[in-house]
């Protein structure tokens, strides 16, 4: 009898289980609360503003609430010269502010990239300034013009000016004081957004440049401005962004004064908001800011070719 040979069968291959489409939204249901609350406490106010700005609402006059259409912007446009001067304000308050923050921040970090003994003491006391508050920074310099016991007055005591003077009540001196109060914020934002991309810049760009005989300046024209665009773009972007919205610092040093001078739009809408209690044409006025900065910032980052070639 012939002994039959047994064929081993291969084993049959596992069966492929289907993937879960669980674990691929996990990430997704893991950032849902957080998400929704983002959206719950920006969308609302949002929502709120537009919606407001179609009403007259007051609560302090109940009797004149009610749907006012485009009343609000068409009062906004035409007869308001508060309005309009707030806004010429504000502009040159941006231009100004980013300016020079952006001149002396970049100063700055160029001086902290280089080696020397107390580098890192240097670059803490450059950057200090940003790490304080708003409402501190504010307090500080309000006694630093203090007439009685601020700058003019040791000013005074070596015979420059006189006492009692107070560069935040003149009309000629408020708007620089003003501006070098938030200087001492504002250019540690860019010394530490530029330091950081100068990080990154190869070395060998600036030996290879010594080897042909380019001198600093023009190491500094071909290799470093144009790798710091991008950073240059996004951080004036940002600040400019910042300052037209900054109330915090005007409010508490001038008021918007002497005489309005130094009102910004915001400023206005918080007075018309929180003084006048004149919701409805305060969210219109917010309305239109927030469409100009949204225009603004579009057609700056088409001009700069944000994100382009450095070429």
């Amino acid at each position: 009898m012939a002994q039959a040979v047994a064929v081993a069968k291969p084993p049959a291959p596992p069966r492929r289980r289907r993937a879960s489409a669980t674990p691929r939204k996990l990430p997704y249901l893991l950032i849902a609360p957080a998400a929704l609350l983002m959206l719950g406490f920006i969308a609302y106010p949002v929502i709120s503003v537009f919606y407001y700005s179609l009403q007259n609402y007051n609560p302090t006059k109940p009797w004149r609430n009610g749907y006012a259409g485009f009343d609000n912007f068409v009062h906004t446009f035409t007869e308001d010269p508060v309005f309009w001067d707030t806004l010429v304000f504000s502009a040159k308050w941006v231009f100004v502010e980013v300016g020079l923050q952006l001149l002396f921040g970049l100063a700055l970090a160029l001086i902290v990239n280089q080696t020397f003994v107390g580098r890192g003491l240097g670059r803490a006391l450059v950057f200090s300034p940003w790490a304080v508050s708003g409402v501190l920074t504010s307090a500080i310099w309000v006694l630093l013009y203090n007439s009685q016991t601020g700058i003019t007055r040791y000013l005074a005591d070596m015979g420059i000016g006189s006492y009692g003077t107070s560069w935040l009540s003149d009309t000629s001196t408020v708007f620089p004081a003003a501006v070098v109060a938030d200087l001492w914020r504002g250019v540690p934002f860019f010394a530490i957004l530029i330091l950081a991309d100068l990080q990154s810049v190869s070395k060998d760009l600036y030996e290879a440049a010594e080897v042909d005989g380019a001198s600093r300046i023009k190491q500094f024209w071909h290799i470093t401005l144009p790798h710091l665009k991008d950073a240059i773009i996004l951080s004036t972007l940002l600040r400019a962004v910042w300052e037209f919205n900054n109330v915090d610092l005007l409010y508490t040093l001038t008021g918007g004064g002497p005489a309005g001078e130094t009102t910004t739009l915001p400023l206005y809408i918080a007075n018309t908001s929180v003084d006048a209690h004149n919701f409805g044409y305060a969210s219109a006025l917010t309305t239109v800011a927030f469409v100009i900065l949204l225009f603004c910032s579009m057609v700056y980052l088409r001009l700069s070719k944000f994100g382009g070639d450095n070429k």
